[in-house]
């Protein structure tokens, strides 16, 4: 009898399994990131077949922000991040409906003698996941205890380590389902939610903050303008996690906001006063001090009714000339310094300006006689302009060829060689032998 019902229940189970099934998920919400795929019934008769069998030729539809993976005995057998119909045409459970009938018979034969000897169960597990590849927004962070970070300042020379506080929220996505699935969520009964994981992701994120920090402090940003970096952060945070995050599960950081960054009372003070008196390197800003200061002296001077006025007046010049400046002294240092300055604008060459000359090596911005790169002399700047743009003395261009235009005479003494630094336009006489230049002296 044990046989007899074996192979009834093979045969009814292998019949109810000959239906192709439909794979439907609806939207996912932001908490949940996997879920298992079930079959839309509608009233259909398909409704007593195996759970977990997918027979040959059953559609999956895959919606826009979804992706699907099909698992056949645990292994991942096909994938599909395309939004539209897919038809799993590869399945090993056959299915008499669909493809060729001959085929079809001999293989679900097969499967039932497979099924036979098992005793009428199935042996096979197969399942359809989907995956919810939006984006999860609105994940809270923030640092328990505060976090190192360096503060650097080159206009005033600063360079400190503070520490700082920070919250925010972020967003993250499935960018590799199948990593996610093969590290983290696995053959889950039912769905993976966000919450299972997010805990550890926010322990993650604060840890990789430091290190990240450290990367856009470099840049020159201050802690306090974090908030508006939040790309250069979003880099580095990814850069930080992506051994446990992208590698790992198949997750990237999305986007990152910053609710506040916040030193501590000591720091913020110890930064503002180092700034404050960073001014005062400008001897006009410290001069501007210096006269506030005494002003103020000479107001508590006037008021001082214990020693008198005049006394107190008299300790006040004691002080300032045991100080060695004095805010005359100190305006006239900016005074220097400005001028100094004006000078040096002036002497400075415009932008764009040529410095020098260009050898016909390229090398640019030659001052001295000969070049610096190849060691040929300075060209003369006068001369004959060619048509291709070289400056030429002799009677034909040395880069193309052309004859030199009539109507340039170039000259250069017949008698001794002198040769003028504008051959166009010689003295009247040679200024060596004292031969008159003229039609004799032409080149």
């Amino acid at each position: 009898m044990g046989l007899i019902a074996a192979a009834k229940d093979s045969i009814s189970s292998l019949l109810k399994d000959q239906w192709r099934e439909y794979f439907y998920c609806e939207s996912l919400p932001e908490t949940v990131l996997m879920v298992k795929g079930k079959t839309r019934q509608d009233g259909s008769k398909n409704n007593k077949g195996t759970d977990n069998i997918i027979s040959n030729g059953s559609i999956v539809a895959v919606n826009e922000g979804q992706c699907m993976i099909i698992v056949d005995q645990g292994a991942i057998v096909d994938f599909c991040a395309e939004p539209g119909e897919f038809v799993y045409d590869t399945s090993s459970e056959p299915s008499l409906l669909y493809g060729n009938l001959g085929d079809n018979l001999k293989a679900t034969f097969s499967q039932l003698g497979r099924r036979f000897t098992m005793g009428g169960s199935t042996g096979k597990d197969q399942r359809v996941y989907f995956f919810n590849t939006k984006e999860i927004p609105n994940n809270l962070f923030g640092t328990p205890n505060p976090v190192p970070f360096r503060v650097v300042d080159n206009n005033i020379g600063l360079d400190v380590d503070i520490s700082i506080k920070c919250n925010g929220k972020y967003s993250f996505r499935l960018t590799d389902p199948l990593l996610f699935y093969k590290n983290v969520a696995a053959n889950v009964s039912d769905s993976y939610k966000t919450e299972q994981i997010t805990s550890m992701m926010k322990s993650e994120l604060i840890d990789a903050l430091q290190p990240a920090f450290a990367t856009i402090s470099e840049q020159g940003v201050r802690y306090s303008a974090i908030p508006g970096h939040t790309k250069e952060m979003k880099a580095a945070l990814n850069a930080e996690l992506a051994e446990d995050w992208a590698n790992k599960r198949g997750i990237t950081l999305e986007s990152i906001a910053f609710n506040s960054v916040k030193a501590s009372e000591e720091d913020e003070a110890m930064i503002k006063e180092l700034q404050k008196k960073a001014v005062y390197r400008d001897p006009g800003m410290g001069a501007a001090n210096l006269n506030d200061a005494q002003a103020e002296a000479m107001k508590a001077a006037a008021a001082n009714t214990s020693t008198g006025p005049m006394m107190a007046f008299a300790g006040m010049n004691m002080a300032q000339m045991a100080g060695g400046m004095n805010a005359g002294d100190l305006y006239g240092v900016a005074a220097q310094q400005q001028a100094a300055k004006a000078a040096a604008a002036a002497a400075a060459p415009a932008a764009g300006a040529k410095i020098g000359w260009k050898c016909e090596c390229g090398t640019d911005n030659n001052t001295g006689k000969f070049c610096t790169n190849c060691g040929k002399p300075k060209p003369s700047d006068a001369g004959w302009t060619c048509s291709c743009g070289t400056v030429n003395q002799g009677k034909f261009c040395q880069n193309c060829g052309s004859p030199r235009p009539a109507g340039a005479p170039l000259y250069k003494c017949d008698k001794c060689g002198f040769e003028p630094e504008d051959p166009a336009n010689p003295p009247k006489f040679c200024p060596q032998c004292g031969d008159p230049f003229d039609d004799n002296d032409k080149i």
